[in-house]
């Protein structure tokens, strides 16, 4: 449950302390649920699956690798997630959150590498992907 922890010890301090429930923000559940809901088979993106193929599109399929891999993880910055992710997207998250489009990018810059390298533990994207949320929150849950 450490990285568990560490997400959401680093999101209360991103919001001063708040509650990290979304509907503080007028949204529901909290980021690391955001983050694991992209991930999921039954994600709108296409699970991670679909953020690998996105992240080579955009010339960042090194740093997706190095996630996935078993090695040092390589930063992105939050420029670069919002090229991946679309601002779009970002912007509602920081929306449902309270927090600016920037401080938004710059959480996700440094959970989702996080999140991905703890799912990934044989360095490599399982075949049939991650499965549901719930199998995801249950993987982070027994690391």
């Amino acid at each position: 449950m450490g990285l568990l922890d560490s997400v959401i010890g680093a999101l209360g301090q991103a919001r001063g302390g708040a509650a990290l429930d979304a509907n503080a923000g007028g949204g529901s559940g909290d980021l690391l649920g955001a983050v694991v809901g992209m991930l999921g088979n039954d994600a709108a993106g296409g699970g991670l699956g679909g953020l690998v193929s996105r992240f080579a599109q955009h010339g960042l399929g090194d740093v997706m690798r190095s996630w996935i891999g078993t090695g040092q993880n390589l930063p992105i910055g939050a420029d670069q997630l919002n090229q991946v992710l679309g601002s779009d997207a970002i912007a509602e998250l920081a929306r449902k959150f309270g927090l600016s489009h920037g401080d938004m990018a710059g959480q996700l810059s440094q959970m989702l590498p996080q999140v991905i390298d703890q799912l990934t533990p044989q360095g490599q994207v399982p075949a049939g992907g991650l499965g549901k949320v719930s199998d995801i929150l249950g993987m982070l849950l027994r690391r």
